[in-house]
């Protein structure tokens, strides 16, 4: 008997020590089970900005514009300065057990990965997801091969909203119906000036984008719009202080999942860095 029961104390005690392994291992916040094979392995932040992955990604150099597929393993940036003479497309994906980073060669357009992961879009390019990969960059047809499209993201649905690289070009929208997009309409929200790199909510509910207004911090301020009831939207809002500083803030974002918000902030000339932080205080903004 007394040999049975060391027994049972033992394996209580081997179990123990390999959830308390396992637990080391994994993060878990808003009942998220977050490992090392997504995020880049990151923990998760709180309402505060902190840098995103600063000892993977960050360099003395400029990243700006997150973009990850919807499993999370892929995360898409462009950086600029130094070697990097112009806007470099990277990624750092999830292979073999570690993060890797490599250039995704030869179009350094803004990316975005559409909800379904099916699509890479560019700003006016876009390439789609085969079973070997990304295919060849493609162009966007008409109606926008004419439009100077810096960046381009898309609701689950469908809808494009894009900018234009203009100092008073409006945010434009192009619904998807019957299979195809729609002539581009402007969407009709006050806007400032330089207002560019829109995001759209996967529903449509809200679209963040980055403009010059003279109620804001900085250079350039992060602003955000609800969609009311009736299809309107209302007037647009100021992500606030703890984001907005004088340096320019710009490429909002929001991770496939909702629980991150990403962007950007740069100091000057080939400098700036990717923050990241708690997306619950976009529903703290959203008029009762």
């Amino acid at each position: 008997m007394k040999k049975i029961s060391v027994l049972v104390i033992y394996l209580v005690f081997v179990v123990f020590c390999f959830a308390r392994q396992n637990q080391k291992e994994k993060i878990y916040t808003n009942n998220i089970e977050f490992t090392e094979n997504i995020y880049l392995g990151q923990k998760p932040p709180g309402l505060v900005p902190e840098l995103f992955a600063p000892d993977i990604i960050k360099t003395e150099h400029r990243e700006a514009e997150a973009a990850f597929t919807p499993d999370l393993k892929e995360f898409y940036f462009r950086r600029r300065g130094g070697k990097y003479k112009r806007n470099t497309l990277v990624v750092v994906q999830y292979k073999n057990n570690k993060w890797v980073e490599s250039v995704v060669p030869p179009v350094a357009g803004e990316p975005f990965v559409s909800f379904d992961g099916k699509t890479l879009h560019l700003g006016n390019k876009y390439r789609e997801r085969t079973e070997t990969g990304w295919s060849e960059v493609k162009r966007l047809d008409a109606p926008f091969k004419d439009i100077r499209i810096m960046r381009l993201t898309a609701s689950s649905k469908g809808t494009y909203y894009f900018d234009e690289a203009s100092e008073t070009g409006a945010i434009r929208y192009s619904s998807f119906i019957d299979g195809k997009h729609q002539k581009p309409e402007n969407l009709h929200i006050d806007l400032g000036e330089w207002n560019a790199h829109p995001f759209i909510a996967p529903d449509e509910s809200y679209i963040i984008w980055d403009a010059q207004r003279e109620s804001g911090y900085g250079k350039a301020d992060l602003y955000i719009s609800f969609k009311k009831k009736n299809g309107t939207w209302g007037d647009p809002i100021n992500l606030g202080d703890k984001i907005n500083t004088e340096f320019g803030e710009a490429y909002g974002s929001v991770s496939p999942d909702g629980k991150y918000f990403f962007f950007h902030r740069g100091y000057g000339g080939d400098t700036g860095d990717i923050f990241w932080m708690d997306a619950k205080f976009i529903e703290d903004l959203r008029p009762q």
